[in-house]
């Protein structure tokens, strides 16, 4: 929450961490620094205290979604090939223990995870979750964290593509891959539909309206080969050569 605070602080007013102070055991810190961790640990704090109140989902979405905004500012695909690999795995990983670890552990291991469902003392939830509307029972609409960061990451690459190759929006990957990403999820809840409420492994939706479109559209672009190549060190090399000559 720190990082995702910081960040546009940091942009808009350049100035702001300037300002320091020294702290025991710390050092010198930026005040504004201090005070935005003062105020993020208040907040983690409030929600530990009422993390069992049926309004705790607020407090545990908003520190999900500043967790996998950070792991998105650091973790970037190096290219396309990693992308493949990494987001295969998933698919099929997802599958197995949504579907599969039941016929094995009489439960199907990758929800009770996602859930944080535990016998017996705290278990953090690895998940977001929206209480449905107008639902009698009280229940919730859930997406794990894993469902959102995998197809991220290669959302993340496409935007830094789009960015490198000087691509528009519409004749860009991010966009497409933005609404590829919609459909997934629409995919999914209509999967969750179908199947009476049983648990969907969202990345076998979000894989293939991710991937898949970033494939289909690099194809029919002509712009595969190109794509499936590239990579941040070598764009980088390149200009460098440009600005020698």
């Amino acid at each position: 929450m720190h990082t995702c605070i910081m960040t546009p602080i940091v942009r808009k007013c350049r100035n702001c961490p300037q300002k320091t102070l020294n702290l025991p055991l710390f050092g010198e810190v930026s005040i504004v620094s201090f005070v935005v961790a003062l105020c993020c640990l208040s907040f983690a704090v409030v929600w530990a205290v009422n993390r069992r109140e049926s309004y705790s989902w607020v407090g545990q979405d908003i520190l999900g979604i500043c967790l996998m905004i950070t792991v998105l500012q650091l973790a970037r695909l190096p290219n396309i090939k990693v992308a493949t690999v990494l987001l295969c795995c998933a698919f099929v990983y997802d599958i197995f223990w949504v579907f599969l670890s039941p016929l094995i552990f009489h439960q199907s291991v990758m929800i009770v995870v996602a859930r944080g469902d535990n016998s017996g003392g705290e278990s953090i939830p690895m998940l977001l979750r929206v209480p449905r509307a107008f639902d009698p029972w009280g229940g919730y609409d859930m997406i794990g964290f894993g469902d959102i960061l995998f197809p991220g990451l290669l959302v993340a690459f496409a935007f830094r593509y789009d960015k490198a190759c000087k691509k528009h929006l519409a004749n860009g990957y991010f966009l497409w891959l933005i609404i590829g990403y919609g459909f997934g999820l629409l995919f999914t809840y209509l999967g969750l539909y179908l199947m009476n409420g049983q648990g969907q492994p969202a990345l076998l939706y979000l894989v293939p309206c991710t991937l898949g479109v970033t494939v289909i559209l690099g194809l029919v672009r002509g712009e595969l080969k190109e794509l499936w190549n590239y990579s941040p060190e070598s764009s980088s090399a390149t200009k460098n050569l440009t600005g020698e000559a």
